[in-house]
């Protein structure tokens, strides 16, 4: 089969109009349908976008390649698409997108089709005939140069070098993408066309849709120097115990190919070690230690989110609730809670956010240790969570319960195989818990101290400038977003409504909450004013920020601080401060302990309070836009 028998003239678009990701997907989808390839729009794009939430088929250089196998193609088919003025699909480049390949494969695809799909994938390397595409005028035009293009490849034939395998250094390298179908072929191009300019002997094993091809072998293997893994499922990992291993996303492997050919070459790539697991469970190769820190860590963060948007709407809408159907002064700390309708949201949300801390610090931990490590840093997570440790707490927690599995792992790697079984059904459990457990406790103790040691600090600080303190107070807030520091001045603050409830509020507590509002609403600025910097899920949990900052969540900011912490939190710290000595400075008074925009006639100033919280959220979004680096996919 040719490429040209998938790549039809009816189902080309020259002219594509939309001008973002989400637009050039549903016309292009559309346009499978209106010529019969696909039977369902729905059940196709949902495929299509299930790819895309995994990694950005955005390449780079100006091409996309969408792809989705199910059940709703009629027939294989790439349809090409151009647009004259580039779409803002995500790239991983960062860059404008003018060239799709919308590839549809039916669920059983025969190996004709999926040859097919590969040999495009491969042109796409040559920048050359990427640059014709671009402009080339017609379909007619598009079908030609693919035309002379296989007959270009069928005329080359591989020669044989004659030189003895001890002149040139050698390679080997396993590619695969979660569908198999264009970034396998694309990686495996690219690294043999970059191994060739730079004189190095290189041996590719594709994972694709198709199976596994030029499988490598054990002699392969023996006499390679290094090994690159560039991949984004589950591979056979044993086969490389003791080698020099690069393990990279496979897009990594289409754009980095120098880097990780010289990486694998160096000696310095790390030794890979089995332990009978896939790349996806191993990380003892997986990187540099702090890539593998940033890859367990996130695992953790993007389990917790949902928990913390979810959560956190419920407790805004218990809010919204009370201050529509009122709450007497004298009861004002209940709000959120007072009236039985708030109240069910308020336990919904409540209920959510009791899981956010062991669910960071389980799944933390089950990045490093697998499934073993779930339960220990579920443990670890509801410990720091019940001792005052807060989301600091749990973060450590979820580390330390994942390597103590590790460190179980290896103590007990000795005993007899016939108890590989109850080893992880009890051994790693039982001792995970028991020794992640008793040294929880202990994290927690200085944590405590800690937290009752600010409360003193700040109770001394009560008489000084009320611009400093609010200033000093907001920044707490958000140092550790709901963490011991967080939650040490948030107590301070409503322990001084008491005795200002006569004089019309506290500054304390207008400063406190102001500066625990500008977190999250810091959050949505940046991924608007700075889109290339985040990824399509962290924009999406942008605009759920608006909700959590205005709703006085200042959680809602974990997941992005817990992600990049040495960049965010200052960033965070940095706005808050400065709204915060703005509503000290103005004497700004508050007479509820939350409830964020919904108590805003509860201020003696409303205006301005809002007025500074915009001020302080600006200059923080701003801060962590500008440090922030470029999104990477993983």
């Amino acid at each position: 089969m040719k490429i040209n028998d998938l790549l039809l003239k009816d189902a080309m678009i020259m002219d594509l109009q939309a001008t973002d990701k989400k637009g050039a997907i549903d016309e292009m989808v559309a346009k499978l349908y209106e010529v019969g390839r696909i039977s369902d729009i729905a059940v196709y794009k949902e495929g299509i976008l299930a790819r895309e939430a995994q990694t950005s088929t955005g390449l780079g250089d100006g091409i996309a390649m969408p792809h989705a196998k199910n059940q709703a193609v009629n027939e294989a088919t790439v349809l090409f698409a151009k647009s004259k003025t580039g779409v803002d699909y995500e790239a991983l480049d960062g860059q404008p997108t003018y060239l799709f390949f919308m590839i549809a494969a039916p669920e059983g695809a025969n190996d004709t089709h999926l040859q097919a799909l590969a040999a495009l994938s491969r042109l796409l390397i040559d920048p050359e005939f990427v640059e014709k595409l671009k402009k080339a005028p017609t379909a007619d035009a598009v079908q030609q140069l693919f035309a002379e293009a296989e007959v270009q490849k069928e005329e080359q034939t591989d020669v044989t070098t004659t030189e003895s395998v001890s002149d040139r250094p050698y390679i080997v390298a396993v590619t695969a993408c979660p569908t198999g179908i264009a970034h396998t072929y694309m990686a495996e191009d690219a690294l043999k066309k970059k191994a060739k300019e730079l004189g190095v002997e290189i041996k590719v094993e594709t994972n694709g849709s198709e199976g596994i091809k030029n499988r490598l072998t054990e002699e392969d293997i023996a006499r390679a120097a290094g090994v690159i893994v560039a991949a984004d499922k589950k591979v056979e990992m044993d086969r490389f115990n003791g080698k020099h291993l690069v393990n990279r996303p496979v897009s990594d492997g289409i754009r980095k190919t120098e880097q990780l050919i010289n990486e694998a070459l160096s000696g310095d790539a790390s030794v890979f070690h089995s332990s009978g697991q896939t790349v996806a469970e191993e990380s003892s190769a997986d990187g540099t230690f702090g890539q593998r820190i940033y890859k367990d860590l996130m695992n953790g963060v993007s389990h917790m989110l949902p928990f913390v948007i979810a959560g956190g709407i419920m407790i805004a809408i218990s809010f919204m609730v009370d201050q529509f159907m009122g709450v007497p002064q004298d009861a004002l700390n209940q709000l959120g809670s007072y009236n039985q309708q708030a109240a069910w949201f308020n336990q919904i949300g409540n209920a959510a956010f009791g899981f956010m801390l062991p669910v960071l610090a389980g799944f933390i931990a089950s990045s490093i240790s697998d499934r073993p490590g779930l339960i220990v840093g579920f443990a670890a997570g509801a410990l720091a969570n019940s001792g005052g440790a807060g989301f600091l707490g749990a973060l450590i927690g979820g580390f330390l319960a994942g390597y103590v599995i590790k460190f179980l792992r290896n103590l007990f790697k000795g005993l007899p195989k016939s108890l590989d079984g109850i080893k992880t059904i009890l051994f790693y459990p039982v001792f995970g818990l028991l020794i992640t457990g008793f040294l929880m406790l202990m994290i927690n103790v200085p944590m405590k101290a800690i937290n009752d040691g600010l409360n003193s600090f700040l109770t001394g600080l009560s008489g000084t400038n009320a611009a400093l303190l609010g200033a000093l107070l907001a920044a707490m807030m958000a140092a550790d977003l709901g963490g011991p520091i967080n939650k040490a001045a948030y107590v301070f603050g409503t322990a001084t409504l008491a005795t200002t409830v006569a004089e019309g509020g506290s500054v304390v507590m207008a400063s406190v909450m102001a500066g625990g509002m500008v977190p999250p609403l810091a959050i949505f600025i940046a991924t608007v004013l700075f889109k290339n910097k985040f990824t399509k899920d962290q924009k999406e949990a942008g605009l759920t920020n608006i909700v959590m900052g205005l709703s006085f969540v200042t959680e809602g900011a974990i997941p992005f601080a817990a992600a990049d912490p040495l960049r965010a939190i200052p960033s965070f710290v940095i706005g808050s401060a400065l709204t915060g000595a703005l509503v000290g400075a103005f004497n700004i008074q508050l007479m509820a302990p939350h409830g964020g925009i919904f108590v805003v006639l509860l201020l003696s100033k409303p205006l301005l309070f809002l007025l500074f919280i915009l001020i302080g959220a600006i200059v923080s979004g701003i801060i962590f836009g500008l440090l922030k680096k470029e999104v990477t996919t993983a």
